[in-house]
């Protein structure tokens, strides 16, 4: 039998690795939408989920098969994995600090679920 890649690199778990990533992105919008003042809103809820998909998007572990593998940013795998669980655990914490607690709550149980069935992802990151 041939091991080919683990559940973390299935389409249907990258997939919902997509729609986590934008879940993110979203969060972190409405949460800056509740924080900022009323004249920065239009700015912040933009510049904000942007900088985060920057900062995403740039910094990656080459050879990475859940992207492209290629990457702006050579990142070694554990700081990469770091940084991808600040942006899904830190949009659940943005979604409860501003005041959506249920969905943060909802969405936390989701990225926990997403993160023990990607653990060969996971261990494949802290390898590289």
């Amino acid at each position: 039998m041939t091991s080919g890649p683990g559940l973390g690199y299935h389409p249907a778990m990258l997939a919902l690795r997509l729609v986590l990533e934008v879940t993110a992105l979203v969060c972190f919008g409405y949460w800056t939408w509740h924080v900022s003042p009323q004249g920065l809103r239009y700015v912040t809820v933009v510049a904000v989920p942007v900088l985060v998909a920057v900062a995403w998007g740039v910094f990656a572990t080459p050879g990475d098969e859940s992207r492209s593998g290629n990457t702006v940013v050579a990142t070694a795998g554990p700081l990469r994995l770091l940084l991808e669980l600040a942006v899904f655990f830190g949009g659940a914490a943005a979604l409860y600090a501003a005041g959506a607690r249920t969905p943060a709550l909802v969405l936390t149980i989701v990225l926990v679920a997403y993160h023990a069935a990607s653990l060969d992802r996971i261990a494949w990151l802290f390898r590289h």
